[in-house]
């Protein structure tokens, strides 16, 4: 039992009348959380494409010109950005991160689901990204982007240009932020166009560009039932887009992915640096 003069038990009244403290978040120990992406990673390496889109769409609506968007805020959470079109099938990708969340709460989800981008590129072979922490979650919609920031498969090289300049970037970057289509594969119920890129889906590689390398004849246009439009390899097994076309028909475009079919490793090196970019994009702090 404690005893306590007069002085102290106002002091401690004193303290007890005032608006408790906001308790600190719980330190957190970002490589046990990598960790743990690499476990749910290790159970279904599947998973790890669709990671690296969350991470991806969550970062690419950012607008330089107004400041708004980007990775800070993990708007996604919250209509419209969250039933935007071009996020559809990523609800389930954020529901694989949950359990994750709850185990390290002091994470936010803007560092959670950047950082599982980056570890699941790593995880499938590609090169290391450069992350850091310190992305905030928005308590409520106010800062939601419009949706339509996203690039659309359908359109051409000039829109490519609109959406990624808008963010900052140049056409090396854009031709190697394309890059990441050599991982994963479309599914009609979410994008409206059916296929995987290359025949190793859950590697990292080049084989993206090699395989548009082959030249836009070796290509065959295809209408889906759905009325969108995209194009096969001759056996039907492989899928392109019209902004992945664009990447072999735009004269600027062209030279680059040239080079990036002919050396992974400069591939590599410019889709590290411009991934990294895009994740930082929009932070606050």
């Amino acid at each position: 039992m404690y005893a306590y003069s007069s002085g102290m038990l106002n002091g401690l009244m004193g303290q007890a009348d005032a608006t408790p403290a906001k308790p600190a978040a719980p330190a957190v120990k970002y490589s046990a959380v990598q960790k743990d992406i690499e476990t749910l990673l290790e159970d279904d390496d599947n998973k790890g494409p669709t990671l690296v889109r969350l991470a991806w769409h969550a970062s690419g609506t950012y607008d330089k010109k107004s400041n708004t968007g980007g990775s800070d805020g993990a708007t996604m959470r919250y209509n419209p950005e969250k039933s935007d079109g071009a996020n559809a099938g990523l609800d389930v990708a954020r529901s694989w991160l949950e359990p994750i969340k709850a185990k390290h709460p002091g994470i936010s989800y803007a560092d959670l689901w950047t950082l599982a981008g980056v570890t699941a590129i790593e995880f499938m072979g590609g090169p290391k990204i450069e992350w850091s922490a310190g992305r905030s979650d928005d308590p409520t919609p106010a800062r939601v982007p419009p949706n339509g920031r996203l690039p659309d498969a359908m359109k051409k090289s000039d829109h490519l240009r609109d959406v990624f300049y808008r963010m900052g970037f140049n056409d090396r970057d854009i031709v190697a932020l394309s890059g990441a289509h050599t991982l994963g594969r479309c599914h009609a119920n979410a994008s409206g166009f059916e296929g995987p890129w290359t025949n190793a889906p859950t590697t990292m590689s080049n084989l993206y560009f090699v395989e548009l390398m082959k030249g836009e004849d070796h290509w065959i246009k295809r209408k889906l039932p759905n009325g969108n439009e995209q194009y096969n390899s001759p056996d039907g097994t492989l899928m392109m887009l019209e902004t992945d076309m664009e990447l072999i028909r735009d004269p600027k475009f062209t030279p680059i992915t040239k080079e990036f079919a002919e050396d992974e490793d400069k591939f590599f090196a410019a889709f590290a640096e411009a991934f990294a970019k895009l994740l930082n994009l929009g932070r606050r702090a």
